[in-house]
């Protein structure tokens, strides 16, 4: 589903709005006003992501340049970048344009094709043009978490992507791409999830299922983030969901089942991706020992 806005409300140049008698430069620095990005300003009430930088961005913007890569992305509906994280425009040669701090601007042909707007003056890439941006421009990572949400929301399939790894071979991002293809799986439902995959993939380990269904005795125990089933070890990432209200016991409850069950789940939160070479020490260690045992 396209999570864009459909519009340019809320957002505004702040020189416009001065030059035409809407505001006096007091009223814009004083007032209900949050600066988006350089003489861009929007209105407090509305909501500071990276949704609205982009829609900054594009005030801004000259006519031949798109929203593209990992923002493009975010309109189509994948993880978006954090607020402060800069908006990735796609500039076709020979057009110059640096963008203000917080836009970072990626020359490339852009064919009418691989181009998409909303009416309002907001326009981005085309899904699969986004991918292979995604892939060129951002971390192994990054870049396959973004394309397992797009390949999950059925923004791409693996098909067309091969179509277009084929008929790109031997140009620039084409091997960044091919990775990025090879490692996506569209069954991976989070960021967190996808990066400890690649981490596993990197550090040489066995690749794990995503979204597996533990099933024990013909009796249905959980569905867990990653897997190796053989040797029963799980891997769990407990985001920001897991403490809401009544999800803690439940989620106690769960892991109580599935290590009765004789399955050794390895817990994973927010701090742990940021010392993942600790992680995938730690899964490999477990998957040894299993191992061992059989």
């Amino acid at each position: 589903m396209l999570l864009r806005p459909n519009r340019q409300e809320g957002v505004f140049i702040g020189a416009h709005a001065v030059s035409e008698g809407r505001l006096t430069r007091r009223q814009l620095a004083d007032g209900p006003y949050v600066r988006v990005l350089h003489g861009v300003y929007a209105d407090v009430s509305v909501a500071r992501d990276h949704l609205l930088r982009c829609r900054a961005a594009a005030l801004l913007m000259p006519p031949a340049a798109v929203i593209g890569g990992r923002s493009a992305a975010a309109l189509l509906g994948a993880p978006a970048p954090e607020w402060r994280d800069p908006v990735t425009v796609v500039l076709p040669e020979p057009h110059k344009w640096r963008g203000p701090e917080g836009v970072r601007v990626h020359r490339g042909h852009l064919s009418p094709g691989e181009v998409r707007g909303d009416g309002y003056g907001l326009r981005w890439t085309a899904p699969l043009r986004t991918a292979w941006d995604v892939a060129v421009l951002e971390t192994t990572a990054t870049a396959v978490g973004v394309v397992d949400a797009m390949l999950r929301a059925e923004l791409i399939g693996v098909p067309e992507m091969d179509d277009l790894l084929r008929g790109r071979v031997g140009r620039r991002g084409s091997r960044r791409f091919r990775r990025v293809v090879e490692l996506a799986d569209g069954r991976s439902e989070s960021l967190p999830e996808s990066t400890v995959r690649v981490a596993c993939h990197l550090g040489g380990l066995p690749a794990p299922v995503p979204q597996y269904e533990v099933v024990e005795r013909d009796r249905w125990l959980a569905r867990v983030d990653l897997a190796w089933p053989d040797l029963k070890v799980a891997v769990e990432y407990d985001g920001e969901h897991h403490f809401e209200d009544g999800r803690i016991p439940k989620d106690d409850a769960r892991l109580a089942r599935l290590t009765a069950a004789g399955w050794l789940v390895i817990r994973l939160a927010a701090p742990d991706l940021r010392r993942l070479d600790d992680v995938v020490d730690r899964i490999r260690v477990a998957l040894s020992e299993r191992s061992a045992r059989t």
